[in-house]
């Protein structure tokens, strides 16, 4: 079936971080991501996970039991899909570093989101954090341990005194994390493979990259998200990594959450593009260069930030690009099996999906999210005017409402319609409250939409 695709292994990026979806609509949707050709998956728990003991306060709201857990796991096997669990331990720490309790490990005090790597309660940390996820993960074959977007590196007091002497520099300091939390992988794990996202190693020199120990003990995974990827800089970044030691690479693309902070709808034509290049990445390199590649999907871009993109919404885009990676290029009868496995009479690859029928799990969700984000702002500003405009637009949140509570925890149901829905209904209601006032009495007004249960 991958007869013509450069990655032998192709894994759907599953971020927690926001709107995680319940176990039922995973259920649904691993069938279908097998179908489109993706056989693994790369899970970025964060506080979803049932950490336990002293990291019991990592755990969100509506985080995942460990029976669920397992179940994922079981759900995952069913459809072939190999799980590569990803645990932060350096940057993106927000989860864990914004409790009071552990303050103290920031590299920064005001920061929360990266880790001091000088003090050894920070290894032990996140090296608590991996034990209990591998426990639950028993034969994964990698471990993620992030290592991307380290910001404030080397700000922090105990970094500026160590930066002071003699030979240390940033990079050394990074490697040197990466090395201990790698090396505690596998110490713990032997079987397991640390692997790394690549930002924070491409601009270290050659010559100290290999004289880390680093390319011995952790994998990379080059991650490049852009329509207009530069193939001849990635060839590039491939042969420095490989001269250093580094014996396998990964790449990681976008599907969805790449193009803006909030955005709603899935610009189909960016992500394909992205994938477009990746293929000629890898057929500028040997063969087997690359183990495989990830398709990211970002619920946001970081524990603060707001949701963009929810999965239901990114799946056209998804059975795109894995579709194009699965043949080694996007065609009409690329095209045409896309239509098919998500029953879209017409697929629309330029532009915001149409508003037709579709039938895959979740397609309920796109449609009305598609109506959100094309017409409601628009139209709240054309037909002020009109009083049945409220009511519409109170019954189609209504109905969007059920169709997000079906996936999602209502937390997750209630960010996203406050986001999206709430300000303009409430706009709306406003202005036809100040406009039946200066009218005189008239009939009541609709409600504006469901009720979160939180003030406007």
């Amino acid at each position: 079936m991958s007869g013509s695709s450069p990655f032998k292994m192709r894994l759907v990026h599953l971020d927690l971080k926001g709107a995680p979806p319940k176990v039922s609509y995973l259920a649904e949707v691993f069938p279908l991501f097998h179908a489109l050709g993706a056989n693994g998956l790369l899970i970025e728990y964060e506080d979803m996970f049932p950490y336990e003991g002293h990291l019991r306060l990592l755990r969100a709201q509506h985080a995942y039991s460990p029976s669920e857990i397992k179940e994922i796991l079981h759900l995952a096997t069913v459809n072939e899909l190999e799980v590569v669990p990803l645990v932060q331990t350096f940057g993106h720490m927000e989860f864990v570093l914004k409790h009071e309790a552990l303050a103290h490990l920031r590299e920064v005090a005001f920061f929360p989101n990266t880790l001091n790597p000088h003090e050894a309660e920070s290894l032990a940390l996140v090296g608590a954090m991996i034990d209990q996820v591998m426990e639950l993960h028993p034969g994964a074959r990698w471990l993620h341990v992030g290592c991307d977007e380290v910001y404030y590196l080397g700000e922090g007091e105990a970094s500026r005194q160590w930066l002071q002497q003699e030979q240390n520099t940033k990079a050394r300091l990074c490697l040197s994390h990466v090395k201990a939390v790698a090396s505690h992988v596998l110490a713990r794990h032997p079987t397991t493979k640390p692997l790394v996202w690549d930002d924070m190693l491409r601009d270290i020199p050659e010559d100290q990259l290999s004289a880390s120990g680093v390319p011995q003990l952790v994998e990379p995974m080059l991650w490049d998200y852009t329509a207009d990827l530069d193939v001849h800089s990635k060839a590039l970044l491939m042969e420095k990594y490989r001269k250093c030691g580094f014996r396998q690479l990964w790449a990681a693309s976008a599907f969805k959450g790449a193009t803006g902070v909030s955005q709603a709808l899935t610009p189909i034509e960016h992500h394909l593009r992205n994938h477009r290049q990746w293929l000629q990445v890898a057929a500028h390199g040997p063969a087997d260069t690359l183990q495989g590649i990830v398709l990211t999907g970002w619920q946001r871009y970081d524990h603060f930030s707001v949701l963009c993109e929810l999965l239901p919404v990114g799946i056209p885009s998804l059975a795109v690009c894995l579709q194009s990676l699965l043949q080694g290029g996007f065609s009409e009868d690329v095209k045409a099996r896309v239509e098919n496995f998500l029953g879209i009479p017409s697929l629309e690859i330029t532009g915001f999906p149409s508003e037709g029928a579709a039938s895959f799990p979740g397609s309920d969700i796109l449609a009305l999210v598609t109506q959100v984000g094309l017409h409601l702002r628009s139209s709240v500003d054309e037909m002020l005017h009109r009083n049945s405009l409220l009511g519409r637009w109170s019954a189609l949140a209504g109905e969007l409402e059920a169709a997000l509570r079906r996936v999602f925890y209502p937390d997750a149901v209630e960010e996203w319609l406050e986001e999206n829905v709430q300000p303009s209904l409430q706009q709306l209601q406003q202005l036809l409250q100040d406009l039946g006032e200066a009218a005189g009495p008239g009939p009541p007004l609709a409600s504006p939409g469901p009720d979160t249960g939180q003030d406007p």
